[in-house]
């Protein structure tokens, strides 16, 4: 494992000069020397340096710690159980969604970063379920639970935490802010020097911490090595975009925001080089790759293009937007890889759409989603008008017929959806409730009033089980097969996340990709059909070769040559995953 060395001390020295200038860097600097020594022990002991940053095995899973639950025991015992029981072959990742004690947005409102919510658990819990998957944790630095000790403190004039938080006046022009919400950006508080308004990009609750303070910044660091420490292989940077704010600017994506990022894969780089960063940046493509930076970034970013795309796809029955988008993804810098997935904890983003589809094409999405039982939320943008910002719905809900629900077409649609994502460049993320094709819970929007809740429903385990086991659900029959699609997924190296992808040419409708093996030994053709008609494939068109050669499907195990016509056909929403061809 690496050391502290003078020159990585000057790396993270220059880093922290950029933020805080130079006359303090050296003060910083030896701060953060003595903080690396505390952990240092800690680190060296669960450092991994042969393991390898990914493989085609990689595949994570987003999930609550209570997403199941038993009667008198605390959920993170029955999720270990239910992991342990159902998901262990196939899953190698878990992404326990915040667990520390919060006041609202189902944990992303964070009372105390360093605790576990009683009402889950316990830090031996987590580490206990971290002994059979890696796992992610969530890093919430954008803002604190106006709960929290640490604003407790700011209101009372408490050093240092009196400068943990944002204060502006209220008459203070910001018009150029652009945030994801429309509630009021500042907040009035009591303080003993009379009402103060604190910054609040989110809600009233999540109070936005003051990165202008370098008190606030080793806060972060104590809490990232902490993270680690009790077993985190990937943390997760929540809201990054908006860290850092200045007046005038619309403080998000702003060069401070970068350096940070940087600084923390700088600090990552050196005591935990095997742990990876990923940023959460729900935001227009170009702005969301650009957390890869030159390689000195994040080594993860979700892919947010990629549900909105495959949901349009799947509506209007063409894949010229999302093949035109694969086509042109650039591949990210070395020692990075994107993160793709269909569905969260969140919704489905729409800003990621921006300049991808037409805006009147975007407008039919949404009504097909309110048509299916979804909310749409909406975003101020730069110019004043409220714009949908993220549609919420389960991605299975999304994907139904409203006259027919959980039809075999349904779920053939649905599991055509997860072969597309499982197949693309990057490492799969698969949300709890697309492996159990959730309905909308709108009961539980009803309960918190949020609409983000009805892709949150929390499983009672028997429940859950019960219906996992009566193989004529359509949980069964979604969770099985999904199943069986990530094992076969993990034996088959042309699905590493550096493999090589190219989009193949086909008519429109059908989704195609070429998936090569790092090495060059493993060929494989994935052709999804995203329409409710089947599609003609000419054999002697597929990718140049003639038309008397052979393929095997990989998921069928079926042999599928061309017919009299000289092709074959993909039924309604069938998926083939076809190897290297052979001569016949």
């Amino acid at each position: 494992m690496r050391i502290l060395t003078e020159k990585s001390i000057y790396r993270i020295r220059e880093r922290l000069g950029e933020l805080y200038g130079e006359d303090n860097a050296p003060r910083l600097a030896q701060r953060f020397s003595v903080l690396a020594d505390r952990y240092a022990r800690a680190l060296r002991a669960r450092y991994q340096p042969d393991k390898p940053l990914w493989d085609e095995q990689d595949v994570l899973l987003i999930t609550y710690g209570d997403m199941v639950h038993t009667a008198g025991e605390p959920p993170l015992l029955t999720l270990r159980r239910f992991l342990a029981q159902r998901l262990k072959d196939c899953v190698r990742i878990v992404h326990i969604l915040p667990f520390f004690p919060y006041s609202s947005d189902e944990g992303f409102s964070v009372i105390d970063y360093r605790q576990v919510d009683p009402a889950l658990g316990t830090w031996h819990d987590i580490q206990t379920i971290g002994q059979d998957f890696d796992l992610m944790f969530d890093l919430v630095l954008n803002h604190a639970s106006s709960q929290s000790e640490w604003f407790r403190h700011f209101s009372n004039g408490i050093a240092p935490y009196r400068d943990y938080f944002i204060v502006v006046e209220p008459d203070t022009d910001l018009g150029s802010v652009v945030r994801p919400r429309t509630s009021p950006l500042l907040t009035p508080t009591q303080t003993p020097s009379g009402e103060r308004h604190v910054w609040t990009t989110f809600s009233a609750d999540q109070v936005d911490l003051n990165f202008h303070s370098d008190d606030v910044l080793f806060e972060f660091l104590d809490i990232l090595l902490l993270y680690i420490q009790n077993g985190a292989r990937i943390i997760r940077l929540d809201a990054i975009a908006y860290l850092w704010k200045e007046i005038g600017t619309s403080c998000i994506n702003l060069p401070q925001t970068h350096e940070v990022v940087k600084l923390l894969r700088d600090v990552l780089d050196v005591l935990a080089p095997d742990v990876l960063l990923l940023t959460e940046t729900n935001l227009p493509h170009e702005q969301n790759i650009s957390y890869f930076g030159q390689g000195d970034e994040a080594r993860m970013v979700y892919q947010f293009s990629l549900p909105p795309l495959l949901l349009h796809a799947l509506y209007a029955g063409t894949t010229r937007y999302l093949s035109a988008w694969a086509a042109a993804l650039a591949d990210p810098p070395p020692g990075c890889c994107f993160l793709n997935f269909t569905a969260s904890h969140d919704g489905i983003g729409v800003r990621p759409l921006e300049g991808l589809v037409p805006e009147n094409e975007v407008e039919r999405m949404v009504h097909g989603v309110r048509q299916r039982g979804g909310h749409v939320s909406s975003y101020t943008a730069a110019d004043g008008r409220e714009v949908p910002y993220e549609l919420n719905i389960t991605w299975y809900a999304a994907l139904s017929d409203p006259d027919h629900p959980d039809s075999d077409e349904h779920i053939a649609r649905f599991l055509c959806s997860q072969a597309v994502m499982l197949a693309l460049k990057g490492i799969p993320a698969v949300y709890f409730h697309s492996l159990t094709a959730c309905p909308n819970d709108e009961a539980g929007v009803k309960r918190s009033g949020h609409p983000r809740s009805i892709n949150r429903k929390r499983w009672n385990a028997g429940e859950l089980n019960a219906l996992l086991d009566n193989p004529n659900t359509p949980t069964a029959r979604v969770f099985a097969e999904y199943g069986r699609l990530l094992r076969l997924r993990a034996r088959h190296p042309a699905f590493h996340p550096d493999g090589p992808q190219r989009v193949l040419e086909l008519p429109d409708g059908v989704f195609a990709i070429e998936r090569v093996s790092p090495d060059g030994s493993e060929r494989i053709l994935c052709l999804s059909n995203l329409t409710a008609v089947e599609q003609a494939i000419e054999a002697a068109g597929l990718d140049g070769e003639p038309a008397d050669v052979g393929w095997h499907d990989l998921i069928t195990g079926e042999s599928i040559a061309a017919d009299a016509d000289g092709g074959f056909r993909l039924r309604p929403y069938q998926t083939l995953w076809l190897t290297t061809p052979v001569a016949l």
